[in-house]
């Protein structure tokens, strides 16, 4: 029985290597195993460092957007703000000018009259009688000068509401000066009075021919 026979110490050889060789292939099942996690994980990170990436570009292109329209609005804005050009008040100042003219008398009414003036002394005979010499030396003369008077008054009115109506047919929103609007106003409170004034002198209602 204590006899240690052949079998016996090549079964106790093989048994170390058969436990080696069992052992040998789990190990690199193990490693296999555990690989894919790190890199799993590298691809979420890459995965979510692209979708962040994404997103800031998105927002960044929101924000330009935002930017321009903006720039586009405070553009329009800034236009429609603006101030009309200088036409409106030099029309203004035209107005108010012809207003002035038409009340004070101009160089060429005076011409004007002097002419008719001077026509009324040609054609009349001097066998004439009084009133009929004093209509048509002074009386012509006075209805002339009355007429371009009235004409200059009418021009200075008109050119007044143009001005005063401008924004009503220009750009939406466009604001007119209050400068222009008060020179404007002048023109056409002067064209009216002188207006008035020349259909006054021009029938005798006012600063009437004397009777003969």
């Amino acid at each position: 029985m204590g006899t240690t026979t052949a079998d016996d110490t090549t079964a106790a050889t093989t048994a170390p290597e058969a436990e080696h060789d069992q052992q040998a292939p789990g190990t690199p099942r193990t490693a296999e195993t555990t690989e894919p996690g790190p890199a799993a994980g590298t691809g979420g990170e890459k995965t979510g460092a692209a979708a962040g990436t994404e997103e800031a570009e998105a927002e960044e292109a929101e924000a330009e957007g935002a930017a321009g329209a903006a720039a586009v609005t405070s553009g329009e804005e800034a236009g429609q703000d603006r101030p009309n050009g200088p036409a409106q008040g030099a029309a203004a100042v035209v107005s108010a000018a012809l207003g002035l003219v038409s009340l004070s008398g101009s160089w060429l009414g005076t011409v004007a009259g002097a002419r008719e003036q001077l026509i009324g002394q040609l054609r009349t005979a001097t066998s004439a009688s009084v009133a009929t010499q004093v209509k048509e030396i002074y009386g012509d003369a006075w209805h002339t000068t009355a007429l371009w008077g009235g004409v200059f008054a009418l021009v200075a009115l008109i050119a007044g509401v143009a001005v005063l109506a401008r924004p009503a047919f220009g750009v939406p929103g466009r604001v007119q000066a209050p400068w222009i609007k008060s020179v404007a106003w002048a023109g056409v409170a002067l064209g009216v009075v002188g207006l008035l004034l020349a259909v006054l002198k021009y029938t005798d209602v006012l600063l009437g021919l004397p009777s003969a």
